[in-house]
């Protein structure tokens, strides 16, 4: 299988960024995509709306949901939920990518960023998941991809910004866990993380400017339909790479991605640069 033509996403914060590129490469196969984000009016940081989200899928071929869910508060997610399967009749994929970031130290945190950041990046992979297994089961080809790093426990990646880390590593053991727990179901549930950084407007709010040193989220898009492509059964307990996954599809020149034709991108949080 190599298309997601009539398969139904549940993708979080698929208004703008990394979400909303997963959603529209489904969307060129005929998917459904059922748009869980908060946005429902512009932004001047941070351009996209559920809305202009939903018009962006539909014009790329596909079918869209949009709804406006805040995915710590679980009667929203569950709510959601039940709208897409009555919209489309079930849910094949759950895409976690929704999180908060915020990259400062113990000092510098406030107990406010710390709460949002474990509430929508640990919090909200784990409600979104559990709300939708029971869909998932249904399925014939069922994944659950979330957008969480590979767990490397050297200090170096605490040290400035220890909350942070904390709640995406939270993330990638919630993937370890459900791996295990519904291997016998089928259900392949995965990780996937850029090896550099992705020019967001998220990323420009943390890191200003940085995005013209990164790729654009089509590359994650890319993998991430790679993966959610492959036979469930057979695809789980990975954390994957982007370059690896694209590599492993005969894709070897990166250039098309480039935010900045001609500079290096530089390397992601969490990813080891080939010289270490």
């Amino acid at each position: 299988m190599n298309t997601l033509q009539g398969k139904t996403l549940f993708i979080t914060g698929a208004s703008r960024g990394i979400g909303k590129a997963i959603a529209l490469r489904a969307a060129r196969d005929g998917a459904n995509v059922i748009i869980a984000a908060k946005t429902t009016e512009p932004d001047p940081r941070l351009p996209g709306t559920i809305y202009s989200a939903a018009e962006e899928i539909r014009a790329a071929g596909g079918k869209a949901l949009p709804l406006a869910v805040d995915i710590r508060e679980e009667e929203q997610v569950v709510a959601a939920i039940e709208k897409g399967v009555a919209e489309f009749g079930g849910i094949d994929i759950l895409v976690n990518n929704a999180s908060a970031i915020s990259l400062t130290n113990a000092q510098a945190t406030s107990m406010k960023r710390y709460d949002l950041m474990m509430d929508i990046n640990v919090r909200g992979t784990f409600v979104c998941a559990k709300h939708c297994i029971p869909h998932l089961q249904e399925s014939a080809n069922p994944h659950i991809l979330t957008l969480s790093p590979p767990i490397d426990m050297n200090p170096k990646w605490f040290a400035r910004h220890a909350a942070y880390t904390t709640s995406k590593y939270a993330m990638s053991m919630i993937v370890h866990g459900l791996a295990a727990q519904l291997a016998e179901d089928g259900i392949g549930v995965n990780a996937l993380w850029p090896r550099t950084i992705i020019a967001t407007a998220a990323l420009n709010v943390a890191l200003p400017g940085g995005g013209q040193y990164g790729r654009k989220p089509e590359i994650m898009a890319d993998a991430a339909h790679q993966i959610l492509t492959r036979d469930s059964r057979s695809t789980n307990g990975n954390f994957f790479i982007d370059e690896e996954v694209l590599r492993a599809g005969g894709i070897t020149d990166f250039s098309q991605y480039l935010v900045t034709p001609g500079v290096e991108p530089i390397i992601d949080l969490f990813v080891e640069a080939d010289n270490e």
